[in-house]
C-alpha cells in the first residue's frame, strides 16, 4: 500500500511547549515542532499553532499502557511534574485507568496494567477515537492496515508492522463543532488522492506546497502531501 501514516498532528496555543510535554512524557526526539519516535510507533506527532480555544472532548486520544501499578503511578505523576493535570470525564470510580489532560487540555489515559487488548502494543497502546465502524473500515483500506477488532461497531487496526492500535467507539457519538484538534498527516503519490476519494474520503481543497486537505467518511479532517515518486 502507498499511502503512509506519517504523522499525528496537534494544533496548540503553545507548540514549542506542547511538544516538550509530550517529548518529555514519552521520551522521543524532539526537533522543535516535530517528535520523533523511538519505540516502534511508526508515526511522528507534529505540533501546529492556532488561536482557536478548546471547546469539546477531542475525536483522538492516546492510550498509555503501564507495565505495573507502580509503572501506572510513575506515568501520572511524570505528567504532572511536566504541566498536565488530572481531568474528570465522567469515568466511574472503579476504572482502574487514569484520565488526564496536557498543558491545552488535550485528554489522554494512563491504562491499568493487565490490559489484554493493548498487550505487545508498548507505550503509545492505542490512538483511541470516537468515530463509526464504517470509518475504521475506511483507515484500514486506506493505510492496507488489518483490522485486529471489530464488534458491535466498534473497530480497530493496527500495523502489519506493529505499534499502536487506533480504535473507533462506535455511537454514540460525540456532536462535532468546528476542527479537530488532532488530526492525521499521511503521505503518498497523487494517484492515491482519487482512491481515497473512491473509498469514502471528502477532499475540501488544496493547501500550501500542494497539501490535500481531506475529511473521512465521518468528516474528521486529515492532510495528504504528496511523496514524489521516482522517475
Amino acid at each position: 500500500m502507498t499511502v503512509t501514516l506519517h504523522t499525528l498532528c496537534f494544533a496548540a496555543h503553545a507548540p514549542r511547549r506542547l511538544a516538550r510535554f509530550w517529548a518529555g512524557l514519552l521520551g522521543w526526539e524532539n526537533e522543535g515542532d516535530t517528535l520523533v519516535p523511538n519505540d516502534g510507533t511508526g508515526f511522528r506527532l507534529g505540533f501546529v499553532p492556532t488561536k482557536e480555544p478548546k471547546i469539546r472532548q477531542n475525536q483522538m486520544h492516546f492510550d498509555l499502557t503501564s507495565e505495573s501499578l507502580d509503572d501506572q503511578r510513575r506515568t501520572v505523576a511524570k505528567a504532572l511534574e511536566l504541566g498536565g493535570s488530572p481531568l474528570d470525564i465522567g469515568q466511574l470510580p472503579e476504572e482502574e485507568h487514569v484520565v488526564l489532560a496536557d498543558p491545552e487540555g488535550n485528554e489522554f489515559c494512563v491504562i491499568e496494567p493487565g490490559n489484554d487488548f493493548l498487550a505487545e502494543c508498548g507505550f503509545v497502546g492505542a490512538v483511541a477515537s470516537d468515530g463509526s465502524q464504517e470509518v475504521g473500515y475506511f483507515w484500514s483500506k486506506a493505510l492496507g492496515w488489518p483490522l485486529v477488532w471489530d464488534q458491535d461497531e466498534e473497530t480497530a487496526i493496527r500495523s502489519p508492522h506493529g505499534g499502536p492500535k487506533i480504535t473507533w467507539g462506535g455511537p454514540p457519538f460525540t456532536p462535532k463543532t468546528g476542527p479537530n484538534r488532532l488530526h492525521f498527516v499521511v503521505h503518498g503519490p497523487v494517484s492515491e488522492v482519487e482512491r481515497l476519494v473512491a473509498l469514502g474520503a471528502t477532499r475540501l481543497g488544496t493547501g500550501e506546497r500542494g497539501q490535500v486537505a481531506m475529511a473521512d467518511p465521518d468528516g474528521n479532517e486529515f492532510s495528504f502531501v504528496v511523496r514524489e515518486t521516482a522517475a
